[in-house]
């Protein structure tokens, strides 16, 4: 861990981190699509969930209405059904990744600003214009299809260029190092900190100090 000297320093310098003449810790990260699995299990998790809390409700309501050996029967082939889109969802996520990942010729590059108050994760511009390609061309393909899930994550892949976390609203700061991910988490607002293993401790430090409502 960097010491308490290095984290209120001005004056810090790491790899990648640097403080700018504005006060604002500036870097840039690239990530390795095919080898960091951090987008794929963020996209899969949230499938998981929908997909869990979906089947979960339906399976409550045939429980309260029915009774006996049929209600097993209906709730196993609903457990069934939920595997089976589990694994569809899984490879959809895995062929969407690399998807991605041709498009962005492997590397996801995000650029990072951090101040006293609130720290941002934003698209490398160039990455943002295919990005809203590609959104463009899956909103309208989910369209077509009536899938408004498709189309949601098409319209939103297409508009986010950037997320800001602010310090004074966050709850939870969850450092995830193997992955090279900070996860900074306030109400409606989910974001990840990607950093360099040489500049992590100071990092995770600045921000989880600047969170009053972070325990």
């Amino acid at each position: 861990m960097n010491n308490v000297e290095n984290l209120e320093s001005n004056d810090y310098r790491g790899e990648e981190v640097r403080l700018c003449e504005d006060g604002k810790y500036r870097w840039v990260y690239k990530m390795n699509l095919l080898t960091n699995p951090t987008i794929f299990l963020t996209v899969f998790k949230l499938f998981a969930c929908i997909t869990i809390g979906m089947f979960s409700v339906f399976g409550i309501i045939i429980a309260i209405q029915g009774h006996g050996k049929s209600v097993w029967n209906t709730e196993w082939s609903m457990i069934k059904a939920c595997g089976l889109m589990l694994a569809i969802f899984f490879g959809l996520t895995i062929l969407g990744v690399l998807l991605i990942a041709i498009i962005l010729k492997g590397k996801y590059i995000v650029h990072f600003e951090m101040d006293e108050k609130e720290i941002s994760h934003i698209t490398d511009p160039e990455q943002f214009k295919k990005a809203q390609k590609l959104g463009a061309i899956t909103a309208a393909f989910g369209a077509a299809r009536g899938s408004f899930t498709t189309a949601g994550a098409g319209m939103l892949a297409a508009t986010k260029s950037s997320s800001t976390s602010v310090f004074y609203y966050v709850r939870k700061v969850k450092p995830r190092r193997w992955l090279h991910v900070i996860k900074v988490n306030q109400p409606f607002n989910r974001n990840q900190i990607y950093v360099r293993e040489e500049d992590f401790d100071f990092v995770y430090d600045f921000i989880k100090s600047r969170c009053p409502k972070v325990k």
